[in-house]
This record gives C-alpha cells, sequence and structure tokens, in this order.
C-alpha cells in the first residue's frame, strides 16, 4: 500500500467522524489514535516476529553447529538485542507513511524516537558483541599472551562516545559535525576532569600492547600490597588475586609509573632460583689430614674429586720440591673446600637441579656470624609448594653432613646456651663430653 493512500485512510476517517457530527478536535485524536495503533500492532507483529521466530531459528541453528562462537554470541544475548531493532525499523518507516509531515508532526515525533531507540539498542548490540569477542578469543591458545581485553574496552569507550554524541544530536536537532567541533573548546576540562580515565586508557593499550603484564602472569609490587597472579586487565585496572586469595587492585597507569617485578620469565625459563646461605662457624676450619682424606675418599659424590685433587697436590709439591713435613709449606686440602666441592657435585647429581643453567656453591664475604657459603642454583618444578619442598630437601641434606666434614654450622647463643654455660648465676657448668 502506497504511503499517500494509508495518509488518505486517515483523513477520509477524520472528515467521515466529523460529518457524523463529532467535533474537529475529537475526530483528528481518534484519527491520529487508530494511526498510532496500527503502528504499534505492525510493531509489536515484528517484535514477534524478530523474538519468537528468527531469534529461534538463530538459537537452534547455533546449538546444533560445531562451532562454539556461536554458542558464545547466544551466551551474551547477542541475537536477542538485536531483535529489538525490528519494531523500531518498522515505526521509523510506518510514521512517514502513516503520519506525512505535512499533515502534522507526528511522524518526526516517532522517528526521532525511533532514532533514539536504535541507538541506545545499538550500543547495547555492539557491548554485548565486544564481550563475545572477548570470550571467544579466550579459547585461543596466544590470548594469555596478548590479552585484548583492554583494546575492547577502549572500542566501547569510543563506541559509547559516538552513541552519545549522537543522541545528543538528535535531542537538540543538531549536526553531529557541529557538535563535535563545539565540544573542541570543552578538550581540557573533559581532560581535567577524565584525568584518570584517560591514563588508564593509555596505560592498559600500553600494557596488552608492549606485553608487559597478562593473565596469569606472577607479579610483585610491594607498594599496592601486590604479591601474586594477575586474574584480570581491565581499561583502567589491573586485578591481582594474592597468594593469601585476597584480591589486590591496581591502577593501570601505575604500572606504566612504578616498578614492579614480573615473574614470568622464570616461568618461561625452565628453572626458579634456589640462592642461600650456609653460615660455616670458621672455627670449624682446617687442613685435612691422611685419615680425613681417606675417609672422604669414601663419600661416592667426590670420590673422583679427592684423587685428582691428590695427583695434582703431589705433583706440584714434588715439582717445587716442597718440605712437606710441615702443613704450612705444602698445598693441603681443606674440610671447607671438599665441602664446597662435595654440595656443587650433589647439586650436579640432584634430579630436580637444572643442569643447563647456573649453579654456584661459593664464599661470600665473612661476617661476624660465619662464612657465608651461597648454594646458587635452578630447580626444574617452578610450583611454589614443590619448589620449597625441594629446597628444604636440599638444606636439610647439607645441614645434616656438614658435621661429617668437621664443620659446624654458625648459630648465636641462646638463652638455653647462656644458662647451660652458667653466665647468668656466676656458675660454670661443664656438660660431659
Amino acid at each position: 500500500m502506497k504511503n499517500g493512500r494509508i495518509a488518505d485512510l486517515l483523513l477520509n476517517l477524520e472528515q467521515h467522524l466529523i460529518a457524523m457530527g463529532i467535533s474537529d478536535t475529537l475526530a483528528a485524536l481518534i484519527a491520529t489514535s487508530v494511526g498510532l495503533l496500527g503502528i504499534l500492532v505492525v510493531a509489536w507483529i515484528a517484535n514477534w516476529v524478530a523474538k519468537r521466530l528468527i531469534v529461534r531459528v538463530l538459537h537452534h541453528v547455533a546449538d546444533r553447529s560445531k562451532t562454539q562462537w556461536d554458542n558464545v554470541l547466544v551466551k551474551h544475548r547477542v541475537f536477542i538485542r538485536m531483535s529489538h531493532l525490528a519494531p523500531a525499523l518498522v515505526i521509523y518507516r510506518l510514521a512517514a507513511v502513516f503520519f506525512p509531515s505535512e499533515t502534522g508532526g507526528w511522524s518526526g515525533a516517532l522517528q526521532t524516537g525511533a532514532k533514539l531507540y536504535m541507538a541506545l539498542m545499538g550500543w547495547f548490540v555492539v557491548s554485548a558483541f565486544l564481550n563475545a569477542v572477548v570470550e571467544i578469543y579466550g579459547t585461543f591458545a596466544f590470548a594469555r599472551r596478548i590479552p585484548i581485553r583492554s583494546f575492547i574496552q577502549v572500542a566501547k569507550t569510543l563506541a559509547a562516545i559516538a552513541i552519545g554524541i549522537l543522541v545528543l544530536s538528535l535531542l537538540l536537532n543538531k549536526d553531529p559535525s557541529k557538535l563535535l567541533a563545539g565540544m573542541g573548546a570543552m578538550t581540557a576540562i573533559l581532560m581535567l576532569v577524565f584525568k584518570d580515565s584517560i591514563l588508564g586508557l593509555v596505560a592498559g593499550v600500553q600494557l596488552s600492547a608492549n606485553r608487559m603484564v597478562r593473565i596469569g602472569d606472577w607479579i610483585e609490587m610491594p607498594k599496592h600490597g601486590a604479591d601474586g597472579d594477575v586474574i584480570d586487565i581491565s581499561l583502567t585496572t589491573v586485578k591481582v588475586q594474592n597468594w593469601d586469595k585476597t584480591i589486590s587492585t591496581i591502577p593501570a597507569y601505575a604500572l606504566i609509573s612504578d616498578s614492579f617485578k614480573n615473574w614470568r620469565g622464570m616461568e618461561e625459563s625452565g628453572g626458579r632460583r634456589i640462592k642461600r646461605n650456609l653460615y660455616v662457624d670458621m672455627n670449624s676450619i682446617r687442613l685435612c689430614d691422611k685419615a680425613m682424606v681417606d675417609r672422604f675418599k669414601k663419600f661416592q659424590h667426590i670420590t673422583q674429586y679427592i684423587e685428582a685433587k691428590q695427583e695434582e697436590i703431589e705433583r706440584h709439591n714434588s715439582a717445587e720440591k716442597i718440605d712437606t713435613t710441615e702443613p704450612i709449606n705444602s698445598r693441603r686440602l681443606t674440610n671447607i673446600g671438599t665441602f664446597r666441592a662435595y654440595v656443587e657435585a650433589y647439586l650436579k647429581n640432584h634430579p630436580m637441579i637444572n643442569p643447563e643453567m647456573t649453579l654456584l656453591v661459593r664464599h661470600l664475604e665473612p661476617t661476624s656470624q660465619g662464612l657465608p657459603l651461597q648454594v646458587y642454583a635452578f630447580c626444574r618444578d617452578q610450583a611454589w609448594a614443590n619448589y620449597e619442598a625441594i629446597q628444604a630437601d636440599i638444606f636439610d641434606h647439607l645441614f645434616a653432613i656438614m658435621p661429617e666434614f668437621g664443620l659446624r654450622v654458625y648459630q648465636e647463643p641462646s638463652g638455653l646456651d647462656i644458662t647451660t654455660l652458667g653466665l647468668g648465676t656466676g656458675k660454670t657448668t661443664v656438660s660431659p663430653g
């Protein structure tokens, strides 16, 4: 039916009512009401068809398909939200058909209302679609390395700004380009008011683009009380689940302006560092006599080391014609050096120590607490609990084996030591043996 035909029918209805003796105002109101009712009926039919038929068919197809992305679209109600556009499109189209502009202002009002509704629903459709994109993207293996959540939020922000300008232009009946030109003068004020949001926006893009942080990373940022796994990266914040299961929320721009530690490199390296000191009582360090050397040869990890060292020392003493009757004249093995060689050999043969990474057993500068013997190695198992257990097992063994080399671990005197010595009572107690 042509546009003029429907308008003529409404006009004829109005004239017929006037001929029946109804006032002009009431006749016009009845004719207008009939037109509005007709538009609403057609819009309701369009809404019913869109929701009951088209959307149901799309959901059925998504359920039967082998792909998962269409199920994600259904989950985020993308098709349902799109169906809301159908009645608005019908109202927009029929407004000019039922109410031509020359017969009154109903056409413009209905079309403006339909445009506003479509703009708002368009935003909901875009938002739901972008949420679905984030979930679909998360199913890919590379999603952890290159998160797109912050980029999606940028897209949402830009879409919201565009929709806002469009709605404002419809309400004011102004050209959107003129509104944009007028908003240029408010840029400085907007930047001041939305400073944190703008900083977060820039920081979020930098974090994602430079891959500084990604979901699943273990980061440490004491200034913000964060020490745990990253569980969410948004446009303005990064959420960290700490080891005590609390959640720390860090502003995205803080990760750009402040320093933080990311343990991803450790996780990707194939090993987790062990760096701990054994404090040796320097009073227990001495040269090895023949009995000690013969005993050390029985220690499986250093048998070859002892034999090789003995040959090297004998050749040196012989070549230099050194008088070995005095120990100070000749080269001799020491219990601390032999123990250091044992620790290194023990770690090299340990199944949970990565031999392809740095392994050191070294002396540090002596302190008032003794001689620090530092173990520097990398554990194969990076899981926190397993790593701590392996490290503890290694040092349990080292602490227990030190007396076999005639060495003592340094330990500051405790209250029991003072009581045993009788320093508090003026009496000295000597323990048996």
